[in-house]
């Protein structure tokens, strides 16, 4: 049994993430493959590993800045670009490539870039 928790409950991406998780395990003989989605506790960027948000940095993503607030936030935390990684960056939309995501572009190298937001 394999379970998961997606990083937004309506992730469009859960069923091809599922049927990728059968496939491989299936082709690395472990048969059946039972995959369990599960909302609760609510995924947070907490759980996400050092290793986890250096791979989305060498990939291009901006990992999370900080940890998840139980209540507001008095501050705001530059987003270093993974490219050039300077924290001359702003954020161009609060709506990315997926809603997990928001969309930020450098000052210094002119690149846009996604941002992982922090939840």
């Amino acid at each position: 049994v394999v379970v998961i928790t997606p990083t937004y409950s309506g992730c469009p991406a859960m069923e091809t993430i599922t049927a990728d998780l059968r496939a491989a395990l299936g082709d690395d003989g472990f048969s059946p493959v039972r995959v369990e989605t599960v909302l609760e506790p609510a995924w947070t960027t907490d759980w996400m590993t050092e290793d986890g948000c250096r791979k989305l940095n060498e990939y291009g993503i901006a990992p999370p800045t900080g940890r998840a607030a139980a209540g507001p936030v008095a501050l705001t935390l530059g987003v270093k670009c993974p490219r050039c990684n300077s924290l001359s960056t702003r954020e161009m939309t609060h709506f990315g490539s997926t809603s997990c995501k928001s969309l930020w572009v450098c000052n210094d190298c002119l690149e846009p870039f996604d941002h992982f937001k922090v939840h």
